[in-house]
């Protein structure tokens, strides 16, 4: 009987092993991995404080079909877009990736002082070392605007 027990328990751990060995040496499904560079003119903007960097994955049709949000980013950034960050299923064909880092989180919408940039051609699926240049800027940074003047409501 002890015998028996320790053939099950053996039969066990054979199966776990062997079943976390195929899981491993599985290959991705999606997996898209490269390097985000900012240029030097606009690096001290891109390395604030609360940026948002977004890595947009587009099909060919140009629509979205994964998205990888990092916060606070700093630059140049490895990434790495895999299939948790995918919004459709199963994609299909090669894919063009876009960069956005901005201060207010939405997408698709460009305010003065977000940078933008794309990287140049398309790429299929696990496609490795793929370069992004976040190298274009719309206007300049501003502030929020504060309603009244600073000094004058905080002497109240």
């Amino acid at each position: 009987m002890k015998n028996f027990f320790t053939l099950i328990i053996l039969a066990a751990l054979v199966f776990c092993a062997y079943s976390f060995y195929t899981k491993a040496a599985e290959p991705e499904k999606f997996a898209l991995a490269g390097v985000i560079e900012v240029p030097e003119r606009l690096e001290q903007y891109a390395d604030a404080k609360n940026m948002t960097c977004s890595i947009i994955v587009k099909n060919q049709a140009d629509v979205p079909i994964a998205i990888k949000r990092i916060i606070n980013p700093q630059f140049p950034l490895n990434f790495k877009v895999d299939a948790k960050d995918l919004l459709v299923s199963a994609p299909e064909g090669s894919v063009k990736l876009e960069v956005q880092i901005n201060n207010h989180g939405n997408l698709g919408i460009l305010k003065a002082g977000d940078i933008f940039g794309s990287a140049e051609g398309v790429y299929e699926p696990n496609s490795k070392d793929i370069l992004i240049s976040a190298n274009k800027m719309t206007g300049t940074p501003k502030m929020a605007s504060a309603r009244g003047d600073f000094f004058r409501t905080t002497a109240r």
